[in-house]
């Protein structure tokens, strides 16, 4: 009985094991080697700022799409595409570099509290019950979920004015915050020429008057901007300015035209200081007048 239950036992196992060999044979998936070549050049992030589920569904999506014309890895850029483009013997459309940037300016000395939040310490809860504690109901929470979205430890919040500060050199542009944050201020932006970038740091779409009771540093959509700009590069709309990263010729025109400073200048050079007092140019001595008289006559 021992030897008969060992040998059924045997040739279950034996059959099973066919069947599953079978199986496997039938519903193989042959994966395309470039796919595993593709994945080791990406940055390993898995941030999903490609919009993909980590690197190896960027790394698939590569490999079967006709062109990488609208695949990009923030992470890795131009260069980590230019790699993909010469496994896969495709051609990758060069792209600018792109950063975050904190369209609000509304520090606490701007933008002074009228209530006091006693909830859970987050954005997305704060915002889906009230519009803050001040009287800007578009601005900045302060709770920090950008902050604990960023993976790369780029982006924290300044203690004293509430608000969040990118780190440039740590940012990745994985967009991480820009989905984080309730409010719509974090926006990727090109980098420009050596990092220099203009835009508004407002969202407040209220009439200039509210806006700037509310926060001392709003954008009140005077136009003034608008107008100074010779590139076209800004447009008012719902009562705020908006600059177009690729129109901006960063003349920095506009910068001084604002009467509540809510466009922001990063990493340009200080203004040369000009004289305010006009030349005053010498006089020139008055010619003696000739006058005639009956002696000299």
């Amino acid at each position: 009985m021992i030897l008969i239950a060992i040998i059924s036992l045997g040739g279950i196992g034996a059959v099973g094991a066919i069947l599953l060999y079978a199986t496997s044979k039938k519903f193989e998936i042959h994966e395309d080697p470039r796919i595993a070549r593709v994945q080791e050049v990406l940055p390993g992030a898995n941030c999903g700022g490609c919009g993909f589920p980590g690197c190896s569904g960027f790394a698939n999506a590569c490999v079967n799409a006709e062109n990488l014309d609208n695949l990009l890895c923030p992470v890795g850029g131009s260069a980590v595409m230019e790699k993909v483009a010469i496994i896969l013997e495709k051609e990758a459309s060069k792209t600018d570099p792109t950063v975050a940037v904190v369209r609000c300016n509304g520090t606490c000395e701007a933008r002074p509290k009228t209530n006091q939040y006693n909830g859970v310490s987050s954005c997305a809860i704060a915002s889906m019950l009230y519009g803050g504690e001040t009287g800007c109901s578009y601005g900045c929470l302060g709770f920090g979920d950008c902050e604990a979205a960023c993976d790369f430890d780029a982006i924290h919040i300044n203690p004293e004015t509430r608000l969040p500060e990118v780190i440039e050199d740590k940012c990745t542009s994985c967009g991480a915050c820009v989905k984080a944050c309730p409010k719509n201020i974090i926006e990727l932006r090109k980098k420009g020429p050596k990092s220099r970038r203009i835009f508004v740091s407002c969202v407040n779409k209220e009439k200039g008057g509210v806006a700037r009771k509310a926060c001392t540093n709003a954008c009140i959509g005077c136009g003034k901007c608008e107008k100074e700009c010779a590139f076209g590069a800004i447009t008012i709309e719902n009562n705020l300015a908006y600059i177009d990263p690729v129109k901006c010729r960063l003349c920095r025109k506009c910068v001084v035209v604002c009467p509540t400073m809510a466009i922001h200048e990063l990493n340009f050079p200080p203004r040369k200081e000009k004289d305010t007092e006009p030349a005053v140019k010498p006089q020139k001595k008055p010619e003696p007048i000739e006058t005639t008289t009956p002696e000299n006559k």
